[in-house]
């Protein structure tokens, strides 16, 4: 799936501690000026040519060549950017009917019923086209208030709203006439089958009769895989269980091999499961099918156990990934605190698993050391990670570490090798911790008992929790809701504990990593109770 592989362009031109957030690149039109002029959030004034997106935080210059109009402008330019993606956009003449998601409809339609779909006016369930959810609920009176997003050196406050997901009166697809197809790509992550369940359950509450599921991600639009025919039947107590129904894998067709296998198989609804690569992927297929003149919906549901996607609260799969994880972290330290000058070393996967690091080590309570990508740390030296770990068992007799699997990979022989996917294939840099652990206590002529700990897939193969799970459900239902909405091009999250419809190339536009100055990596510092490693 070379053509798809490609998941995120690589935006991130600093490191997060020394910036308020990362820097991407989005020209912002005429509030800029300059050839490589790069804004902040909004755009508003320009400083250099090579202007970061959020000012330092130790910069004291004042900001020239100001725009008295980029408040407004920023509004219409944010305005632009997140207008999700309409059927009608595309095709203009495309007709709407009544919903058949409503309360004197909870029965698959029949053909007398084809022509004329009931209106519900009575039922107040429906969202009307212009509700909108608060995307930033905090205002910062500085920037130099812990964790600031702020759009200019004022932090001058501006209301950015998105589109609020969920049931419309009006939908453009006929049901009789839907094919829908589900697919999950990537790793597994705890609610596939959960989000799988609610998807078929409300497509056929909808009527659509005709679903789906590809199998083994992208790869199964190729020739030699058969779709798998799903019903309320099929999936009734899939979620029951860990794992995809569906199966997942990474890589592919190329893209117009998956458009060209949509069009044979009469596909015109597809929700996709996965993470940013596969999101990527699935804006492109939305892309090809409108330029082949396809009137197809394009719906992704964001599935990752790092919870890396931007601009959401959580993914599903992060609850049960930290949940799960507390198992590993509690045998790290029953193992560590029993023996004499014992250390647990608990290595947890996932490319950007500084938040399931994080947010573990808060909820054991029983971590020492916490390691992230995001943050770097040196192992030898008076402030190093190792000379720290003396300090802590000569104080408690035991010590916890847990490691993000992108941690310290510039520690480890880079091979450049690269997943199905495209992915970089990180090196196990638990591994290498656990050596230099026993390396540095052995030569110092006391050595210590290390217990190294890998949970590995456990993690994402594990059953969806409850909170997992009703998050799952109401994801599912409102990629549904979407698509029958017309929309196309996006995907459903979760924001200010509001579920809301946002365009795929906002949460796909740079990577989303632990930011130096957050409340969370405060706290886990706090919890913790590590100095900065440097």
């Amino acid at each position: 799936m070379g053509s798809l592989s490609p998941s995120i362009n690589p935006r991130l031109v600093s490191q997060a501690n020394s910036y308020d957030l990362v820097s991407f690149r989005r020209v912002f039109g005429p509030v800029l000026t300059g050839p490589q002029a790069r804004p902040d959030m909004t755009g508003a004034c320009r400083r250099s040519r090579r202007r970061a997106v959020y000012a330092k935080k130790n910069a004291n210059e004042d900001f020239v060549n100001c725009d008295s109009e980029w408040k407004s402008k920023f509004k219409e330019d944010f305005e632009k950017r997140f207008n999700i993606p309409h059927i009608s956009d595309f095709f203009p003449d495309a007709a709407s009917y009544p919903s058949t998601f409503c309360l004197s409809m909870r029965t698959p339609i029949n053909e007398e019923f084809a022509e004329g779909y009931p209106s519900d006016e009575e039922w107040y369930g429906y969202i009307n086209n212009d509700d909108r959810v608060l995307l930033k609920v905090i205002r910062y009176s500085s920037l130099s208030s812990a964790g600031a997003e702020c759009i200019d050196p004022d932090c001058t406050w501006v209301e950015q709203w998105i589109h609020r997901a969920g049931p419309r009166e009006k939908i453009y697809f006929k049901p009789e006439n839907v094919k829908a197809a589900i697919v999950t790509c990537g790793g597994l992550c705890p609610g596939l089958n959960d989000v799988i369940r609610q998807i078929v359950i409300t497509l056929e509450i909808y009527g659509v009769k005709k679903i789906v599921g590809i199998p083994f991600g992208y790869r199964g639009f190729g020739k030699e895989i058969d779709e798998i025919p799903l019903s309320r039947k099929v999936v009734q107590n899939v979620h029951l269980s860990g794992g995809s129904l569906l199966g997942v894998s990474r890589g592919g067709p190329s893209l117009d091999e998956i458009v060209d296998s949509m069009e044979d198989r009469g596909i015109n609804m597809l929700f996709v499961l996965g993470g940013n690569g596969t999101h990527a992927g699935a804006n492109l297929i939305h892309n090809e099918c409108i330029k082949r003149g396809l009137k197809v919906a394009v719906v992704g549901v964001p599935k990752t156990i790092d919870n890396d996607i931007l601009l959401m609260d959580k993914t599903f799969g992060f609850d049960t990934a930290v949940e799960e994880a507390q198992r590993a972290i509690n045998a790290a330290y029953i193992e560590a605190h029993s023996a004499y000058r014992g250390i647990g070393i608990v290595k947890l996967m996932g490319r950007s698993s500084g938040f399931i690091a994080m947010h573990a080590s808060l909820a054991s309570g029983q971590i020492d050391i916490c390691l992230i990508p995001e943050v770097p740390f040196e192992l030898q030296g008076s402030h190093g990670v190792l000379n720290h770990l003396k300090y802590l068992l000569e104080t408690k007799g035991s010590a916890v570490i847990c490691v993000a699997e992108g941690a310290g990979q510039s520690f480890l022989e880079k091979t450049n090798a690269k997943d199905a996917s495209g992915n970089v294939v990180l090196g196990d840099i638990g591994v290498h911790i656990q050596q230099e652990v026993k390396k540095y206590f052995k030569e110092m002529g006391n050595p210590t008992d290390v217990k190294y700990i890998d949970p590995t897939y456990m993690i994402r193969a594990c059953r969806a929790n409850a909170s997992d799970g009703i998050l799952c459900t109401v994801l599912g239902q409102n990629a549904v809701h979407g698509a029958f909405a017309g929309y196309s091009g996006i995907t459903v999250g979760i924001c200010n504990t509001h579920y809301v419809y946002l365009p795929i190339t906002e949460v796909i536009s740079y990577p989303k990593i632990v930011d130096q100055n957050s409340r969370m990596w405060h706290r886990c510092l706090t919890s913790t109770g590590q100095p900065d490693f440097l």
